[in-house]
Order: C-alpha cells, then sequence, then structure tokens
C-alpha cells in the first residue's frame, strides 16, 4: 500500500521552518490503519519484544494495536506530568523546543526487550530520551518502529539500536 496519499504535509507548523507531517487522514482509513499495524507488526517481530513502548501521544496509536497483533504487551511513555504513581523522568530537545518523558517504575523490567514506537522519527531525541528510561530500568531497548521517518534529521543514526520505518523522507 502506498501510504503516501494519506500523510499531509503542512508547512511552518508548528513553527517557522518545520515541514509537519500529519497521519490524521491515515488514522481515518481502516484499510490503511490494517495495512500499518500488520507491516509494523512485521517489521519488528524477528527482534522478539516483551513490549511495544509507546511514546505519548500519537506513539499509542500503533503501539497497542502492534502489540496485540505480536500477542505481548504495551508501555506508555508519557509526557511529564501525565502518569501517576512512582515514576522516572527524563528531559530532552526537540526539533522547536523541549521536553520531558516519563515511565511508571511500579513494575520488573529488568531484562524486557523493548521495542519503543512512535508516529515519527525527526532527530531521535525523543527515542534516546525514552531509550535512557528503559535502560535505568534494566531493560534492553532492542529497537525503534516508526511510521514516518524524516531521513534529513538524521534521527537513526543519534540511536543506538536498529530502526524499522514504513515511510522515509527526505
Amino acid at each position: 500500500m502506498n501510504i503516501d496519499e494519506l500523510i499531509a504535509a503542512y508547512p511552518d507548523f508548528p513553527e517557522e521552518g518545520i515541514l509537519f507531517r500529519d497521519i490524521s487522514p491515515l488514522l481515518k482509513s481502516a484499510e490503511a490503519m490494517a495495512w500499518t499495524k500488520i507491516s509494523l507488526a512485521n517489521g519488528i517481530s524477528e527482534w522478539s519484544p516483551d513490549y511495544i513502548a509507546g511514546i505519548d501521544a500519537r506513539g499509542f496509536l500503533f503501539s497497542a494495536l502492534v502489540a496485540d497483533s505480536l500477542g505481548i504487551g504495551s508501555i506508555m511513555v508519557r509526557k511529564e506530568g501525565k502518569l501517576p504513581g512512582k515514576l522516572d523522568t527524563r528531559n530532552y530537545s526537540l526539533e522547536y523546543g523541549s521536553s520531558g518523558l516519563s515511565i511508571q517504575t511500579d513494575s520488573n523490567l529488568k531484562g524486557a526487550r523493548i521495542v519503543l514506537m512512535d508516529d515519527l522519527l525527526a532527530t531521535g531525541g525523543t527515542f534516546n530520551c525514552a531509550k535512557e528510561l528503559f535502560e535505568f530500568q534494566k531493560a534492553h531497548v532492542i529497537g525503534c518502529a516508526v511510521v514516518i521517518e524524516l531521513k534529513g534529521l538524521k534521527g537513526r543514526e543519534s540511536i543506538d539500536c536498529p530502526v524499522f520505518s514504513l515511510k522515509q523522507y527526505d
């Protein structure tokens, strides 16, 4: 399936100089979502993950579907201040600002094999922050998976694990 026509491009959003890739049209298509779920699951299944960790918020749209398809659990990596309980939080830089991510630390993730999932890979800052959170819990981040990869921002090069992407833009 060619998902190009289902990914809208918005120049100068959220700031001038940023070309925002919007997955909203893709989400509206049941056929495209089914294809995306199966394609992501097939792309990472050989990594044998224990969990898919979806990154807030668009990563959740895919992580739970893929985890269900693989018969494994899903973990939420939330923006700072959005999770209750015992947490670990790290800060990171975005393409156009900075933010923080948190995970709950009330379960034992020692030795767990984690695949990080989001809608888009840009600079790699978000993925590296999430990776650091799980590694501090003694889990192993074995890969990252995205719908869209912005190759020109070289995020793949900044992440020390395999990356699977469905669509790449220069």
